[in-house]
């Protein structure tokens, strides 16, 4: 089906609206960190700085230790974001490709854990890693995040939909079990692994209350504890937040962007092939 001229325009400019309607918010907050106080409170309404001041960004460095809580940030969801992809990538093949007792009623248990809300499990998560003495450790921040029934439903729907005769002919050749997921599945399953990739780290990034319960110490905050420091340290300073806003979204914006390559690519060379 073609599109004519008319329409592509259209829904290019239905695109583009769309577009600045869903990061307006992002630019205003933009512009407001760029802002001085009194042009943020002025009663005129000032959609862009008069001039490109600083001085919020240097107090936001100085206020708190925001590379810091960056670093500890990237570090945890990108170990997570590992750890995740394996557990869930081998998980999944065991429910896709191998037949064993109680499989069926094992992965509807796994699923049902879905329907726990995460605060109903975060006290006695809390109590296991106080008690292995991993508080205000990256360890402790992690080991929670390596599991995901979710994750582990994702992956095994698209390895479903693998064919099992692939399997067979790779044995065939000679090929081990786990030699056929690591050389074999995983490269064809590169959109699902890239979506569910882009989706833990950002999930594990946005995460506020298991940091905020398991850390005390600067060195291991995260950066959503950095801004509720932010706000509470300076409840007037708009633009002061807003530069620790813009700081703290820059990365995860620009590792979505990287993500989605990759996600465009993995769909575009996981088919099979006959």
């Amino acid at each position: 089906m073609k599109i004519n001229k008319t329409e592509k325009i259209s829904l290019t400019f239905i695109n583009s609206l769309i577009c600045i309607l869903l990061l307006s918010p992002i630019i205003y907050a933009l512009s407001i960190s760029f802002m001085k106080a009194d042009e943020i409170f002025s009663t005129s309404v000032n959609f862009l700085p008069s001039s490109f001041y600083l001085g919020n960004y240097k107090e936001a460095i100085k206020t708190i230790p925001i590379f810091r809580y960056i670093l500890n940030s990237f570090f945890i969801a990108a170990f997570s974001t590992l750890g995740q992809i394996v557990t869930s990538c081998l998980a999944a093949y065991a429910f896709s490709f191998f037949k064993f007792k109680g499989k069926s009623i094992i992965f509807i248990i796994f699923l049902s854990t879905m329907m726990i809300p995460g605060e109903a499990v975060i006290i006695s998560n809390y109590l296991t890693i106080s008690k292995m003495k991993l508080l205000d450790t990256y360890t402790g921040l992690i080991i929670p995040n390596l599991v995901s029934a979710m994750g582990i439903f994702m992956l095994r729907q698209y390895f479903l939909t693998v064919p099992k005769d692939l399997m067979e002919a790779a044995k065939i050749d000679g090929m081990s079990s786990f030699h056929f997921l690591i050389y074999v599945l995983i490269p064809i399953s590169k959109s699902a692994i890239s979506s569910l990739s882009m989706y833990t780290f950002l999930m594990t990034w946005n995460q506020y209350m298991w940091p905020l319960l398991v850390t005390g110490s600067d060195n291991m905050r995260t950066v959503q504890i950095g801004v509720s420091m932010l706000k509470a340290n300076e409840s007037e300073s708009f633009g002061l937040i807003m530069a620790g806003i813009i700081m703290i979204i820059i990365p995860s914006i620009f590792l979505f962007i990287l993500g989605q390559k990759q996600l465009i690519d993995g769909m575009s060379e996981g088919s099979l092939k006959g």
